[in-house]
């Protein structure tokens, strides 16, 4: 799985010109699904991203996590996070989850996060999104749960 992290003061997501989700202080990742996930993956990356201290503590320094904050969390589907432009000028998607196994682990993500402890909302699978941020340092990282970066 990969994912972009952003922390944001505020963000949404939009679905046919309606607002189908929006959060507060906190984090929208970008989620990409692959075709070697599993489980395992679902698990490292959530824990990962609720836990990640990229928030100011008193001092300025980047030392709270999300929980600690008690942040929201949005999460959006984004499969053309393993889209391959090495080659030629068209990106390959080969690497991407189909859709039906990427849906399931996508939905698992969410619970898993929620779970863990987070305020979760969430964009729409496999629809055409708007998504507005206000990406907020700007603070950007970028997370691969086979640690491949």
């Amino acid at each position: 799985m990969r994912a972009v992290v952003q922390r944001t003061l505020k963000s949404s997501v939009t679905v046919d010109e309606q607002i189908i989700a929006d959060i507060g202080h906190g984090l929208t990742v970008l989620l990409g699904v692959g075709l070697e996930d599993t489980e395992e993956d679902v698990h490292y990356l959530a824990e990962k991203i609720v836990n990640l201290r990229i928030f100011s503590d008193n001092n300025g320094k980047m030392n709270l996590s999300l929980l600690d904050i008690k942040g929201d969390l949005l999460i959006i589907s984004q499969f053309t996070l393993f889209g391959d432009c090495r080659k030629g000028r068209r990106p390959s998607f080969d690497a991407a989850a189909p859709p039906q196994r990427a849906e399931q682990l996508y939905e698992r993500f969410i619970k898993c996060c929620s779970e863990l402890g987070a305020k979760v909302a969430c964009g729409k699978f496999q629809s055409e999104m708007i998504i507005a941020l206000d990406n907020h340092g700007p603070v950007t990282m970028l997370l691969d749960s086979k640690r491949n970066f």
